[in-house]
């Protein structure tokens, strides 16, 4: 552990003006897809058993029926996730209790767009950050990214002993709608993805919510098929070429063993799993697998149906639910992203 350790000292979140039901999602798919895919009928009930009520889109739903090209999507990327950016950050600062001004260091993560130069710099004036604060942008981490945006986070806190670190994860998971998708891998993403954004503020000298006490990954080798982009002149497609939950069951409880050994711990030492909620299966798959019980992940649960799956900020959003709560002597943050990696960040309850 370092001398100055760092504390997580704020999380908040944010989401984009347009609802859309889970009712609506399956009624627009059906009628894109519907007369185009013989399987389609096979595949709708995934919006049934999503365990999704609603989320969240930048755009309203008929924007999305009609093909949109990358130029197009990259331009609404663009405005609408400097937007999110911008709402979560100042929502993190202000509770944090620091101003734009005091931060020394912005990561931001994000994978459903890209924007060179990077969006933190597309908020600079609207947050007020200095010429000099240092930028950490971060892609392709995908659903691991809040997660382990947070451990870079802490770690330029600690190299830096008294800086203001400001993470932001941001994703805009609608924009990587395909009509000329006819795939089950497509299928599934209409009926699980949303958008929104997540910030936290991270520094060593200061009471906090919790210490950031160590950060782990693990990559399963030959497994990159199992999640990711296809990217071609339309942009992004999205890849689902094993299924995660049967993955999940059997693999995750050996890595976070693993993990726990080289922190010196053990399962008992964990009082929460804070997890990120890639759909209903992936949830049950995580407490089958850790032998957590049904309907421990309560916090993923209602998020995941409040939300949906936002990739990245998804955890972000259980995490922040969960310090509402009253987070517990110890929990381990956790998502599993493309790599195929499992990202976890261990928290200690801050009794300063």
């Amino acid at each position: 552990m370092p001398e100055a350790q760092a504390r997580l000292c704020s999380v908040a979140t944010s989401v984009p003006e347009y609802v859309v039901t889970q009712q609506e999602a399956a009624e627009r798919t059906r009628r894109a897809f519907g007369l185009r895919m013989p399987e389609f009928e096979r595949l709708a009930p995934v919006f049934e058993n999503a365990g999704i009520e609603r989320r969240y889109a930048v755009r309203p739903g008929e924007w999305y029926e009609k093909d949109r090209s990358w130029t197009e999507r990259t331009q609404v990327y663009l405005s609408e996730a400097t937007r999110l950016f911008v709402a979560a950050a100042r929502s993190a600062l202000v509770k944090a209790g620091i101003s734009g001004a005091d931060v020394d260091c912005v990561v931001t993560v994000s994978s459903t767009g890209i924007a060179t130069p990077s969006l933190e710099t597309r908020a600079t004036a609207a947050l007020k950050l200095r010429p000099d604060v240092m930028r950490v942008p971060v892609f392709g981490l995908g659903c691991a990214g809040g997660v382990t945006g947070l451990s870079i986070a802490a770690r330029m806190a600690e190299a830096r002993p008294g800086s203001n670190v400001l993470l932001v994860a941001v994703e805009l998971c609608s924009l990587a709608i395909r009509l000329d998708k006819l795939t089950k891998a497509n299928i599934v993403a209409l009926a699980l993805f949303g958008d929104g954004a997540a910030a936290a503020v991270v520094r060593t000298d200061a009471h906090g919510h919790a210490g950031i006490a160590n950060a782990d990954e693990h990559t399963w080798p030959d497994t990159r098929d199992i999640m990711g982009w296809d990217v071609d002149q339309q942009g992004f497609g999205v890849i689902f070429d094993r299924s995660i939950p049967p993955f999940a069951m059997e693999h995750l409880c050996p890595a976070i063993n693993g993990m726990l050994h080289r922190q010196g711990l053990a399962r008992d030492d964990i009082d929460r799993f804070i997890c990120h909620p890639g759909g209903t299966k992936v949830v049950e798959a995580i407490e089958a697998g850790l032998s957590l019980g049904d309907g421990v992940l309560d916090y993923e649960r209602d998020i995941l149906a409040r939300f949906g799956n936002m990739s990245a900020p998804t955890a972000l959003f259980v995490l922040e639910r969960a310090v509402s709560a009253g987070l517990p002597a110890r929990s381990m943050l956790m998502a599993l992203g493309p790599g195929f990696t499992l990202s976890t960040v261990t928290l200690t309850r801050d009794s300063a």
